[in-house]
């Protein structure tokens, strides 16, 4: 557990921020509160992070911080999803989704505009698709259940899980999934977090010029 984490001094000094950076993107909510672990060590309470997203979230702020006001970036890193859409020509043309899961989504129909909802959803059946760790059929069944959900509205830890368990394939949408146990007969085949992905997608789409309005 404690090498996933990392200590205040140690991020500072890998990531060339200050203290006053770290703290004024704290207050803005580009870094979430639930990052912020106190713990007690020799030396007294010491303040760590989740080594993994703490670095990343960073690396995102300092690439966009030229480009974007703090406030837009807090909206981007928000992940609730506003009103955008986007037809299939324009999601094939900028590369975010392919033709496989578009056809997989839409099952073959002739869907040619998508909503934010439609949007993460398509998003995350593409990073399945392009994972090989899933089949059609589990990815159609993947795609079921996030046509289902109400992305609009994602809480911290909501994870998309595919399992499979003699040879039978299940899927469903679970919040706090951090504390899921599974039995060990259980194969995990996928978890997708869906802020993190809804994060990326935004991110994708403002690195076109547009606003995530």
């Amino acid at each position: 557990m404690e090498d996933q984490l990392i200590s205040k001094k140690e991020l500072l000094e890998e990531t060339s921020i200050s203290y006053g950076q770290l703290y004024r993107w704290k207050r803005k909510n580009l870094i979430p509160e639930e990052w912020f672990i106190r713990k007690s060590t020799f030396t007294g309470q010491e303040t760590f992070f989740p080594r993994e997203d703490i670095l990343k979230r960073i690396s995102i702020i300092q690439k966009m911080k030229e480009n974007l006001s703090l406030d837009e970036m807090r909206e981007m890193l928000s992940p609730k999803m506003k009103d955008v859409s986007m037809t299939a020509d324009e999601l094939l043309t900028k590369g975010l989704i392919s033709k496989p899961a578009l056809h997989v989504y839409s099952e073959g129909g002739a869907d040619t505009v998508f909503s934010s909802r439609n949007l993460l959803s398509l998003y995350v059946l593409e990073g399945l698709l392009q994972s090989g760790n899933v089949s059609l059929e589990e990815a159609k069944l993947a795609a079921d259940v996030l046509k289902k959900h109400e992305t609009a509205e994602i809480k911290k830890q909501t994870e998309l899980i595919i399992l499979r368990k003699l040879g039978v394939t299940t899927c469903f949408i679970a919040a706090a999934a951090d504390s899921i146990l599974f039995e060990s007969s259980v194969k995990i085949v996928e978890r997708v977090d869906l802020a993190n992905a809804s994060e990326e997608l935004k991110t994708k789409y403002m690195q076109e010029g547009h606003q995530w309005k």
